[in-house]
């Protein structure tokens, strides 16, 4: 590990963990689970902090609804005890798409890659 890699260990919480987190979920961490994202999550022995380790970029939207839940103490038991249950009509979670190439552009927009024709509207112009 380079001395430039240790700086931003030591102070870089928006790409990995830092060497701080690292230190307090070897020493006082108890895994509680994973998701399918391969985040993983913790809990201290008297359960009184929960947090999770992510599996690439920090991204709180990246956490499901269900693990959400147990990290904000909604629910005690975690999804890995208890998972919550699906209704057919329930879409998978997805991050926060916003200022993303995937966010969601709308007929006629510019960011829209191939933007599609509108039919449903006439331009105005000056007589």
């Amino acid at each position: 590990m380079g001395i430039g890699n240790l700086l931003l260990r030591t102070v870089g919480w928006w790409d990995r963990q830092t060497i701080n987190t690292q230190l307090f979920t070897w020493r006082k961490g108890i895994k509680v689970g994973e998701d399918e994202q391969g985040n993983v999550f913790y809990r201290n022995a008297d359960d009184s902090k929960r947090w999770v380790i992510f599996n690439g970029e920090i991204e709180a939207t990246r956490v499901g609804p269900g693990w959400q839940g147990w990290l904000h103490r909604t629910w005690d038991e975690p999804p890995s005890e208890k998972p919550l249950p699906q209704k057919t009509w329930e879409k998978p979670h997805l991050e926060n798409l916003s200022g993303t190439m995937l966010a969601y552009a709308p007929a006629g927009s510019i960011r829209r890659v191939a933007p599609v024709e509108r039919r449903d509207y006439e331009a105005w112009t000056p007589e």
